[in-house]
């Protein structure tokens, strides 16, 4: 129940920082040596949220669908490609998770490239994608492919941790068992591992959002949310409300990914409560 009221809370939160910052803040912004340090109040470049819910509700072009109809859209366009990411980049997380655990020398040898993957520059790393997939994948399955590229991070580094938390008495115990790795894995390590997974999840899931929005951006893969916040950002100074729409779509997406992370986790900690009880 808090995690469900949590959510309504921050958004709230938002609003009205946003609101209370555009009623006292400088339609210039603020500057500071020479630097703007806060954005400006504008209505131009900060837009009252009523504004942009009733921006949601008017047809994008004259005669067509509400704005609304075509962000749903596009988030659920989005929203399948950071699925399937999503998907791939937990599977290679856990793969690799799971190899460094069970192989000393490749956590030394593979894990500080794990690392470093994350330094590229995705708008870089995007087009380079884009053209080594050329005509072999289409344009989704390659903005699935940045996404993943994102995603298998946190959970490799997650779920090693995890892997590697039960202690030297409950492996040993293991080991009287006469029990082998699988066994152990099964049985000790990856129980001991969900409360290391489940935050790792959520954070590949925001990631996977950020990568499928900046893949589309970058290759300008048509029908997602990252390309409707390009088209509308062309309208920015004369309907700024409508870019904002987009943007609150994009938000709103990688909140639902995380909820339904969340709403996973909680079957299977009350599963991992009960063996822990019965093992008792």
């Amino acid at each position: 129940m808090r995690r469900v009221l949590a959510v309504p809370a921050g958004l709230l939160a938002v609003a009205v920082l946003w609101e209370g910052y555009k009623a006292v803040g400088s339609p210039d912004g603020t500057v500071l040596f020479g630097v703007r340090v806060l954005p400006r109040a504008d209505d131009l470049s900060m837009p009252h949220l009523w504004t942009v819910g009733q921006r949601l509700a008017r047809p994008e072009l004259a005669g067509g669908d509400p704005v609304w109809q075509v962000v749903l859209r596009a988030c659920l366009f989005t929203l399948g490609i950071t699925a399937a990411g999503f998907l791939i980049g937990a599977l290679v997380g856990l793969l690799l998770a799971v190899a460094m655990q069970r192989f000393r020398i490749v956590e030394r040898g593979l894990l500080p490239y794990v690392i470093l993957s994350q330094t590229v520059p995705l708008v870089a790393l995007a087009p380079l994608v884009a053209g080594w997939g050329g005509t072999l994948m289409p344009a989704w399955a390659t903005v699935a492919v940045i996404a993943a590229y994102l995603a298998f991070f946190p959970v490799a580094v997650g779920m090693l941790r995890g892997l590697q938390s039960p202690s030297e008495s409950g492996v040993e115990l293991m080991h009287s068992y006469a029990a082998g790795w699988w066994r152990t894995l099964v049985t000790l390590r990856f129980p001991a591992a969900l409360p290391y997974l489940f935050p790792a999840l959520r954070l590949a899931g925001a990631a996977a959002v950020v990568g499928a929005v900046v893949g589309e951006i970058s290759t300008g893969t048509r029908g997602g949310i990252g390309r409707l916040i390009i088209e509308y950002s062309r309208e920015a100074t004369s309907d700024p409300a409508k870019v904002y729409t987009a943007m609150l779509g994009a938000a709103l997406l990688g909140l639902l990914v995380a909820g339904a992370v969340s709403l996973l986790e909680v079957p299977l900690m009350r599963h991992r409560r009960h063996v822990e009880v019965v093992t008792l």
